[in-house]
């Protein structure tokens, strides 16, 4: 298996990454811009995703790691609830959500596997390594 060196050679952040740029162009639409509180709202719990997954590697160990994975994919259902919500108020259309249904689907998917995978290995983090 390949050494991870950093966090942005995770698939999870460039996963993650790529979805909060899309929610940075659907909150710059006049309609979600208005609703100041909604736009910050959704920007925010996307930007967590990428952020605790950072967040959690730089810790160096396992469980920390875990710990902000955890969190990163709850801010994943809260963005994908919020996605709900800018459909709802006709924010976006159906295509857009649907499209950025299936990446926090797909986002949240992979931070679940990675947190099983962290869960099974020998490895510790790399606050261990002797």
């Amino acid at each position: 298996m390949t050494t991870i060196k950093c966090f942005e050679d995770l698939k999870i952040w460039q996963m993650s990454r790529e979805f909060c740029k899309d929610v940075y162009r659907i909150t710059g639409y006049e309609s979600v811009a208005k609703d100041y509180r909604f736009r910050e709202q959704m920007r925010a719990s996307s930007g967590s995703i990428m952020d605790n997954i950072a967040e959690g590697f730089e810790r160096g160990g396992n469980k920390e790691f875990i710990q902000f994975l955890s969190i990163a994919k709850g801010s994943c259902g809260e963005s994908r609830s919020q996605l709900y919500r800018a459909l709802d108020a006709q924010h976006i259309s159906n295509d857009e959500f649907e499209m950025l249904k299936e990446k926090t689907i797909q986002i949240s998917k992979a931070i679940g596997g990675f947190i099983n995978y962290l869960k099974q290995t020998e490895i510790k983090g790399s606050k261990y390594k002797s």
